[in-house]
């Protein structure tokens, strides 16, 4: 089961990468651009999580009481986790600026199309 769910989540992580590529380099609204940009952000978010997972893992913190068997059957690594939590916080601010940048283009030449912009 837990293969399964590995694996599906390598594919959903793969589908998002490749669903943002494609937004990114052919769509022609720069939102658009910039939401497929943060399609490759979590597809690749998500990858690091699933790569993170180890079946059988060591238990990283003892403490009293606490029941070792069950934990450790499901424990992960917990450097993924902080570096995808730091990831996110970047991306949210990237996205912002990326997006006050569209509004500034927007003010001054009328259009979110890459192609009027770039006097194509």
């Amino acid at each position: 089961m837990v293969i399964d769910t590995q694996l599906a989540s390598f594919f959903t992580s793969g589908a998002l990468i490749i669903i943002g590529i494609f937004a990114a380099l052919f769509i022609d609204n720069l939102i658009k651009k910039v939401i497929g940009l943060a399609f490759i952000a979590d597809g690749v978010n998500l990858f690091i999580i699933t790569m993170g997972y180890k079946a059988g893992g060591i238990v990283y913190i003892f403490m009293p009481g606490m029941v070792i068997d069950q934990f450790a059957q499901n424990a992960s690594y917990p450097l993924p986790f902080a570096l995808v939590l730091t990831s996110i916080v970047i991306g949210a601010s990237t996205l912002a600026v990326m997006l006050g940048l569209i509004i500034v283009l927007y003010k001054k030449y009328g259009s979110i199309n890459a192609s009027k912009i770039l006097g194509e």
